[in-house]
């Protein structure tokens, strides 16, 4: 994790809190317990429908077979997984009461009350993988069995105390959908508290795309055209899209794969693939037994089988790493980490700013409070916090406004150029020119109430932010 010294961000708030903790009190609980906030791992909650492939895409970004995937009572729940030892679990109800249950690989977790009585189940487990993220696995949306819709909105939208309190707020969505993202999906998706910067759409099942594995044209590549093209349709939905074999990712980073599996499926190279398909669908496999025939198709699927072959000769280890990189696992790490990491930063410090607002109603050192809280706001680290909130503002009732797309430029960039939306080696002179332009249009949409409150209050921040520009060159 990046230290205060080194992240302007975390630096604010920091020294925020420290301030808040100062004032004495209670105040120095309510400092601790937003400090949490701050320091903690980004919070990443998987969505999608039923059968949408989310616990199996969760198993492989923690690499353990942990997420339960089959039609269980622990499908129907919220489950939080996060780094921690020893490997454990805790029940937490609707009533607050978290309840200890046993966990034990590849044993069906048995919740100890109704899933209808469950807030959600919070899991650690020792994972480098997750030591750096935390995982939020949701029931599936839009299904026919209404509860567990329930659920994840009762974890996402409603803000149930007791899923508040269990840590269940997310500051970024990976988003999982079939060929084409339905309307109720879609609306479900602005309903959360996100903005397209952080939200990831998943093309699942990418190896099944088209005309699938014995299609004239590989699957996965058709996947990945069809998912740059929904990334431009569905620019105001998320950040981008990529396609995931979750099957094949499972696979390979939990471990599941043996050498004697790695040698069933070498076996199978000399097959044609018609002849190959035939006989997965045989009732007698031979050379494979039913079950062995049964193994493979669950490891690996048709695509995985029919295209792995080959490299199956080399051995498990071979076979993993191909089946890994065909995945696309980790074209999603690298989403996950370089395009939404830094965007949670802002979010969680949304968060906390917005608590702090709240805090500041509520109790006796409001006017203390509140200087702090502006403080915060008016650091010029901070902009791209308020900016965050204004996208998400104009988002929810202004949509159409033009700013839309300037407040999202601002906050896409790395660099000036980048937020400007010049060339990388633009020349100085160019970058200051073009933000002095974007600062004067700015200063002049603002001079005429035309515009919605949402608008008045996103082109204050716009200004600042090119007046930002303009004060560090």
């Amino acid at each position: 994790m990046t230290r205060a010294g080194h992240d302007p961000v975390h630096a604010v708030v920091d020294d925020g809190l420290r301030r808040l903790a100062a004032l004495g009190g209670d105040l120095a609980d309510h400092a601790n317990g937003l400090g949490a906030i701050l320091w903690s791992p980004p919070r990443v909650v998987i969505v999608g429908r039923l059968k949408a492939g989310k616990s199996t895409l969760v198993n492989a970004l923690i690499g353990a077979p942990v997420a339960e995937t089959a039609a269980l009572e622990a499908t129907k729940v919220v489950t939080i997984y996060q780094d921690g030892a020893p490997s454990r679990a805790e029940v937490v109800g609707l009533d607050g009461v978290r309840r200890p249950v046993a966990v034990s690989p590849g044993a069906e977790m048995a919740l100890p009350i109704p899933a209808a009585e469950v807030g959600h189940v919070h899991r650690w487990l020792p994972s480098a993988a997750i030591r750096d993220v935390t995982l939020i696995d949701t029931p599936g949306l839009a299904t026919l069995t209404a509860p567990n819709e329930a659920a994840t909105r009762r974890a996402l939208i409603d803000g149930v105390d007791q899923t508040r309190t269990a840590s269940v707020d997310a500051d970024a969505a990976v988003f999982l959908f079939d060929a084409t993202p339905r309307a109720d999906e879609l609306e479900f998706l602005r309903t959360l508290p996100f903005t397209p910067l952080n939200v990831l759409g998943v093309l699942s099942r990418a190896d099944g795309f088209g005309e699938g594995a014995l299609g004239q044209q590989d699957p996965l590549v058709l996947a990945r055209s069809h998912a740059a093209e929904l990334g431009r349709r569905l620019a105001r939905t998320a950040t981008a899209v990529t396609p995931i074999s979750g099957l094949m990712a499972q696979t390979a980073y939990t471990g599941a794969l043996t050498e004697r599996d790695a040698q069933l499926l070498a076996g199978l190279a000399p097959y044609h693939p018609l002849d190959l398909v035939d006989l997965l669908d045989s009732d007698d496999p031979a050379p494979l037994t039913p079950a062995d025939r049964d193994r493979l198709l669950d490891l690996l699927g048709e695509y995985g089988i029919l295209h792995g072959r080959g490299v199956a000769r080399s051995g498990a280890a071979a076979l993993g790493a191909w089946l890994a990189e065909r995945s696309g696992v980790e074209d999603l790490r690298r989403l996950m980490h370089a395009s939404i990491g830094r965007v949670a930063v802002w979010h969680r410090a949304g968060r906390i700013l917005d608590r702090l607002d709240r805090l500041a109603y509520q109790h006796p050192a409001r006017d203390q409070i509140r200087t702090i809280a502006h403080q915060m706001r008016s650091a010029p680290a901070l902009r791209q916090v308020t900016l965050l909130e204004d996208l998400a503002r104009l988002l929810q009732v202004d949509p159409e406004s033009p700013l839309v797309d300037e407040v999202r430029d601002l906050l896409a960039g790395d660099t000036a150029c980048g937020r400007l939306g010049l060339a990388a080696d633009a020349d100085p002179a160019l970058i200051r020119a073009t933000a002095q332009q974007r600062l004067a249009d700015a200063q002049q949409r603002a001079a005429f109430s035309t515009q919605s409150a949402a608008e008045d209050t996103a082109l204050v921040t716009v200004i600042a932010a090119y007046q930002d520009m303009l004060s560090a060159r």
